[in-house]
């Protein structure tokens, strides 16, 4: 007969308590939805996704002139290295050259029996002749310890070359370390800009002035605006007016990150070109480039200064008078003309 066992009683408080914890957890998946966030994100207002987008792009452009330093830091690391290699290579044929003839003397030298000198003169026939000989093979050991001498000094001076090599690969590779860093940092900022913008409707878009991909293309119509004759007249010499013509003749171009024309340009690029086209070579990056002229206050400004904004200076422009200034925006935006207030002020050069 099966004992008989006193049934458990359930507590009637862990009902209330599971019913809690699966409402609890519904709740939990339902707030974070499929992406994973632990919250909805609010609503934004098109004001607010234009500012959040500005704000990218600010950032974004930031990290565009940290990769082109680093660019240009890379490019001048392997251009040193390049030099480096192309010195150890002709030193080696130098090298190989003097072991050549090293080698020619040390077997006439085998093939001679490399008797001992005292006992050559006594089975000479003709001692006089043998002296005479013995000290042109004087003079001859002479050039022979030059020679070896030379071979050592060019063996050292390779050993420095492949040092000297071994320390810019290691610059390069790093170099090109960050340059992979500041890509991701760009690509990241601009892809969250875009989708920020994909939420707005073309109207939208429109009013605000912005486009997910308006300036990547790589071919578009002009902006119509033309340069006023009396700009580059202003400029305080035909070097700065020529730089001035230059960008308003790419008036329209895309932004593109990285780029310096003659087609795409990112600020500081379109800043290079437009002076390189001028003759005169600028730095390739913002904080760069405001250092590589005389400072000039606001109220000084000439068409052709170049003008900085934001507190990192990651932004620049080309000053075309009238409060205005040509400069390549970002990515939602061609090359245009603005006005000065559009962003925060910093400071003007004139490289000129």
């Amino acid at each position: 007969m099966a004992a008989h066992r006193k049934p458990r009683q359930r507590s009637t408080g862990g009902g209330k308590a599971r019913t809690a914890a699966t409402i609890a957890l519904a709740g939990a998946a339902t707030a974070t939805g499929f992406d994973g966030t632990g919250h909805a994100e609010p609503q934004l207002t098109p004001g607010q996704v234009k500012a959040k987008v500005d704000k990218l792009y600010q950032e974004a452009e930031a990290a565009t002139e940290k990769y082109n330093g680093a660019k240009e830091k890379a490019d001048a690391a392997g251009q040193r290295l390049k030099d480096l290699q192309d010195q150890a290579a002709r030193k080696e044929e130098r090298l190989n050259s003097a072991r050549d003839a090293l080698g020619s003397v040390a077997a006439a030298q085998y093939r001679a029996g490399g008797l001992d000198p005292a006992v050559q003169l006594a089975l000479s026939d003709d001692p006089d002749r043998y002296l005479e000989n013995a000290e042109f093979v004087e003079r001859a050991g002479n050039r022979q310890n030059a020679a070896v001498a030379g071979v050592r000094k060019r063996l050292r001076e390779i050993e420095q070359l492949r040092g000297a090599a071994h320390i810019e690969l290691t610059s390069l590779k790093s170099r090109r370390t960050e340059l992979k860093q500041h890509k991701k940092t760009i690509t990241g900022k601009l892809g969250s800009a875009r989708q920020l913008l994909s939420r707005l409707d073309p109207q939208e878009r429109s009013r605000l002035g912005v486009s997910p991909d308006r300036a990547t293309r790589s071919t578009g119509p002009r902006d119509t605006l033309t340069a006023p004759g009396s700009a580059p007249s202003q400029a305080p010499n035909s070097r700065a007016s020529a730089a001035v013509a230059y960008a308003y003749q790419k008036l329209g171009s895309p932004y593109v990150w990285g780029a310096t024309g003659p087609n795409a340009f990112d600020c500081s690029g379109l800043v290079q070109a437009a002076y390189r086209a001028a003759g005169v070579a600028l730095p390739r990056t913002t904080y760069s480039q405001i250092a590589a002229g005389r400072r000039v206050s606001r109220s000084e400004l000439l068409p052709g200064d170049l003008v900085f904004f934001y507190a990192g200076i990651s932004h620049v422009g080309i000053y075309v008078g009238n409060g205005r200034m040509i400069h390549a925006p970002n990515p939602s935006a061609p090359v245009r003309v603005a006005l000065l207030d559009e962003m925060p002020y910093a400071g003007a050069t004139r490289v000129v």
